[in-house]
């Protein structure tokens, strides 16, 4: 970290750069899900308050993606695939990505527990730290297990958005978040086996560097079969009913088919650095998730117009 925070930029940053250290992909994940935990919820929330949770948790999210930004800028300049990113590529310095993230943090926090309840901004506290700290300045250097662990920050924004409508945890809440805790790690390794050689280069312990591929199609198939129970038990509650139990049997046979050609995988056959298998995966865990999320606001609807239910 010292060294880079005594480069000089190479070129002046501008508007795009600064956004792009908040992490944006990641960040329009979090907002939906996020929102999908307030609608479903079972109390009504105002527009206006509604927009100012979300609002607050998207910045939180952004705060983190920039604190992450800052600590992994020297193993970001290793990897072909976050060389471009603003620090390593010197458009934004050090300092500036980490007196962001911290403002954007304590901003997004204060604003939460003023615009809504206390649980919600705990929460929203409680993530950004994980992510920032547990995650980024622990996990992810440490263990091999840093994605499953360090999943939870990705997992939480569906129980903060619950908790921004009813200031309660309920099991509904509880589930959804289970339910991406545990799509994390094969939608991860699924990434993590095609750019392999990134994580390697750079010392990140990922498990496919630490215990080899077959290791990982293991890792990837048997956290898909204990992801089952939890997308269909999140169908038996308050929030679920006939679409999205019938999207959640659909889309666990679509991934469960696509981890399966990833688990059986033959590193000895002439096709090995063929991965094909894995971005496939990698690519339905990404509607795996958004459908689940989409099916529960589904039923909302449904409810709504009185044209369903469970």
């Amino acid at each position: 970290m010292t060294d880079l925070s005594m480069q000089q930029t190479t070129q002046e940053a501008g508007m795009g750069d600064y956004f792009a250290l908040l992490k944006p992909r990641v960040m329009s994940l979090v907002i939906f899900t996020a929102l999908v935990g307030l609608i479903v919820a079972p109390v009504p929330t105002h527009p206006f308050i509604a927009f100012v949770g979300i609002l607050c948790v998207a910045v939180g999210a952004g705060a983190s993606g920039a604190l992450n930004m800052w600590w992994d800028a020297d193993i970001d300049r290793i990897m072909k695939r976050t060389a471009k990113r603003p620090i390593p590529s010197g458009r934004v310095q050090p300092q500036e990505a980490l007196a962001i993230g911290l403002v954007l943090s304590g901003f997004s926090v204060v604003l939460l527990w003023l615009a809504t309840n206390a649980l919600a901004a705990f929460l929203l506290a409680f993530t950004i730290f994980f992510y920032a700290v547990v995650y980024s300045m622990w996990l992810k250097r440490s263990t091999p297990q840093n994605i499953v662990i360090g999943g939870l920050s990705g997992a939480l924004p569906p129980m903060i958005g619950w908790a921004v409508a009813t200031g309660t945890v309920g099991i509904e809440s509880v589930l959804m978040t289970a339910l991406i805790f545990m799509w994390t790690p094969p939608h991860f390794w699924s990434l993590a086996i095609f750019v392999k050689s990134d994580y390697g280069n750079a010392g990140v312990p990922m498990l496919t560097e630490t215990h080899g591929l077959r290791t990982t199609r293991n890792h990837i198939l048997g956290y898909m079969i204990a992801l089952v129970p939890v997308s269909i038990g999140l169908g038996f509650t308050s929030i679920g009913g006939w679409t999205y139990m019938a999207t959640a049997v659909a889309m666990n046979i679509w991934f469960g088919k696509a981890c399966y050609d990833v688990w059986r995988r033959d590193e000895s056959a002439a096709d090995a650095d063929n991965y094909a298998a894995e971005k496939t995966a990698f690519k339905v865990s990404l509607a795996y998730l958004f459908l689940h999320f989409s099916a529960l606001m589904a039923e909302v609807a449904l409810r709504t117009w009185d044209l369903g239910g469970w």
